[in-house]
């Protein structure tokens, strides 16, 4: 369901979700309790769904079926990206593409070129260690591409992040 601030889970994070992002779908759509953890790491504000408004909407509404295969689908595209990236890339060029990832607009309508992420948060993202991220932002750093700031990260070449490394 839209959400208004990032949020991630554990060590074992797979994405983070920004403002205007949902989640949540699969289970309705599985008819089953949610199976995976979500934690709100800051001030979060979530819009919740029902499961009848949810399947009424399935039912009866040709754009919200639209909107749904078309999340689903890209959401899937992130997946396999994600699963691309952890085993073919090294660790500086998979932190460039978890950063442009997070750029996603039809996941992430809301997202602005400051992200709101830690070093820690963005290990997390990527499979590393904090100061292994922290080494990899250098390096991006350094490529003119990202500019570590208080409190996130200032993407400064969203593209030279999609191909970095290639």
């Amino acid at each position: 369901m839209p959400i208004d601030n990032w949020t991630t889970g554990n060590t074992t994070s797979l994405t983070g979700i920004s403002t205007g992002a949902w989640f949540g779908e699969g289970s309705l759509l599985k008819k089953e309790p949610r199976r995976y953890d979500v934690m709100a790491i800051r001030e979060t504000r979530v819009a919740y769904m029902s499961r009848s408004t949810f399947t009424w909407l399935l039912d009866n509404s040709i754009a919200f079926n639209r909107f749904m295969i078309t999340q689903l689908n890209e959401r899937l595209g992130q997946f396999i990206g994600m699963m691309e990236n952890e085993r073919l890339l090294d660790i500086d060029t998979r932190i460039a593409r978890v950063l442009a990832a997070l750029f996603n607009p039809v996941l992430y309508p809301g997202t602005t070129h400051f992200l709101q992420i830690s070093q820690e948060e963005l290990g997390y993202l990527a499979g590393v260690s904090r100061q292994r991220a922290n080494q990899g932002l250098k390096v991006l750093e350094d490529a003119g591409l990202v500019r570590s700031e208080y409190g996130g990260i200032h993407v400064l070449n969203l593209d030279g992040l999609r191909s970095f490394g290639d």
